[in-house]
């Protein structure tokens, strides 16, 4: 291995790590196959991808340990964000978001994540006091 000065030619891989109440979301590819089964192809009008996955969480804000505030989203969760959300950055010919947690809709949740209700139908004005959900699945 050369070495040149005190560089060794060995190439770093960067890392972006977001400060205070910041996240860092990878955005994921819309969904291009419809439940009909209907490929959409990609086109110029596409609007942007509104969903993620979480990569990396800041600390949070300084104040929020003294009032019991947490960070209310954790790396790997899936998330919704509004199309003017956060300043895009490239990292690794990577593109990825880094906005406020603030500008966060909320996480996607799989309905069979509820250990509560686990998916299972509901009746209606019944909601699951554990996850919320209020409507009635489809039997399949």
């Amino acid at each position: 291995m050369a070495r040149t000065g005190c560089h060794s030619q060995l190439r770093m891989r960067n890392q972006l790590r977001p400060l205070f109440d910041r996240v860092v979301i990878k955005e994921l590819d819309p969904d291009r196959i419809r439940r009909s089964g209907l490929l959409v192809p990609a086109g110029n009008d596409e609007p942007p991808p509104q969903h993620g996955i979480v990569l990396a969480v800041g600390p949070g804000l300084d104040w929020w340990d003294h009032v019991g505030v947490r960070m209310p989203v954790k790396p790997g969760d899936h998330v919704v964000f509004p199309a003017a959300a956060g300043v895009w950055a490239e990292v690794e010919e990577e593109r990825l978001l880094v906005c406020r947690v603030g500008e966060l809709l909320g996480v996607l949740d799989q309905v069979g994540d509820c250990p509560r209700c686990g998916g299972r139908g509901l009746g209606t004005g019944e909601p699951c006091p554990e996850c919320g959900r209020e409507d009635t699945l489809a039997s399949p």
